[in-house]
């Protein structure tokens, strides 16, 4: 069974950094793409950003690109999420995901499993 787990999170100001990271177990992690997914209260969730089996291809959302960066350690399983510059808009529930593929891809569609989250929150 695919297991995701998600830490990382926490209260951070406007302007500051922060790492998430996503722990995978169950399967062989370093066959398939990983994504990072935000919900925030009150709005649908939105894709933020994607890497492929291997790390070679990621793919970012307009609203967070040049500021986040993903990353993968294939050695332990896990996915990273560089966050820089952040933004009180940028504060929501944090998930990872991975589907059945190894490429990237933003569209929630390809991904069925999921992390319970982790909240980040930007003060202003």
């Amino acid at each position: 069974q695919v297991q995701l787990v998600e830490s990382g999170g926490g209260l951070v100001q406007a302007g500051g950094s922060l790492r998430v990271s996503c722990a995978a177990s169950g399967r062989t992690f370093s066959t398939y793409g990983m994504g990072w997914f935000r919900q925030a209260p009150g709005k649908e969730r939105e894709s933020v950003a994607a890497i492929s089996y291997s790390g070679a291809n990621t793919y970012y959302a307009d609203a967070v690109k040049g500021r986040f960066t993903i990353s993968r350690d294939n050695a332990k399983n896990t996915v990273f999420l560089q966050m820089n510059s952040l933004k009180p808009e940028d504060t929501a529930v944090y998930y990872c995901a991975t589907g059945n593929y190894g490429w990237a891809t933003l569209s929630p569609a390809q991904y069925y499993y999921w992390g319970q989250g982790t909240q980040v929150t930007v003060s202003s």
